[in-house]
């Protein structure tokens, strides 16, 4: 951010002729080491585990729809805490997404649009995702909601204990003591989840059954189609290998 608001004030510099060359047009990447951790989808044996592990825990049984919901639709995590009612057709199985919920210590709650036009899209719902949403919409946290304006939207599907929509950091905090107490009780354990390693997941599985491209940069809102075909790559190669084991042997 520092950097594009210098080349910025430098670009104007050169406009005005008080200098020729801009001293921030240099990319990050040529000075900067990448220390970003790869992005790791699940396999489908540890979505299982955590699952099951999930829909069975007494604590974080009340999150079961949400990670089915992240691990069917692709929603980025302010996408599914911003969902309402009103975002959901169910006679034509979409799920219109509009907006993103956010929250900071200054102002609270606030609805922000996508970030890119991309973001606006209607995301096809299978029959666990239509299921998973009839259950929130059904429990008793939903019916006994308290009436909340953001922004001049109501009736927020995901909820916390009193009643107030679910934050991105409040579901990150989740994920961090559920796979601690996981792995405290399993040997095999599970790797670092994030809400955003559940949309990678969703994302690989269905490059990985070589859905269109267009189609996938569609559903997962992505702004540039080289973030999907990047993925697409590796989905597919990890797909190729798993043919040829199979074919020889």
């Amino acid at each position: 951010n520092y950097k594009r608001t210098l080349k910025a004030s430098f670009y104007i510099a050169i406009q005005d002729d008080l200098i020729r060359k801009n001293p921030f047009s240099f990319k990050l990447s040529e000075v900067i080491e990448d220390d970003t951790e790869p992005k790791n989808a699940l396999t489908e044996e540890e979505e299982e585990r955590l699952l099951s592990f999930v829909k069975h825990d007494r604590v974080y049984q009340k999150y079961y729809n949400a990670i089915v919901i992240l691990l069917k639709t692709g929603l980025r995590i302010s996408e599914l805490c911003g969902l309402t009612i009103k975002d959901i057709d169910f006679d034509s199985e979409i799920i219109h997404v509009t907006h993103q919920l956010l929250r900071n210590k200054n102002v609270g709650y606030y609805i922000e649009t996508p970030k890119t036009k991309s973001g606006l899209r209607d995301i096809p719902m299978s029959n666990e995702v239509i299921k998973a949403l009839k259950r929130v919409i059904e429990s008793d946290r939903y019916k006994h909601r308290k009436v909340i304006d953001i922004d001049c939207y109501r009736d927020f599907l995901f909820l916390n204990g009193k009643g107030y929509p679910m934050t991105g950091d409040c579901y990150r905090s989740v994920f961090i003591n559920l796979i601690k107490k996981y792995n405290k009780k399993h040997e095999d354990t599970l790797p670092k989840i994030t809400p955003h390693v559940l949309r990678h997941t969703f994302c690989t599985r269905l490059a990985n059954k070589n859905i269109n491209p267009k189609s996938l940069q569609y559903i997962m809102g992505h702004s540039n189609i080289s973030i999907t075909l990047n993925l697409y790559a590796h989905a597919s190669l990890e797909g190729m290998k798993a043919e040829i084991k199979n074919l020889v042997s």
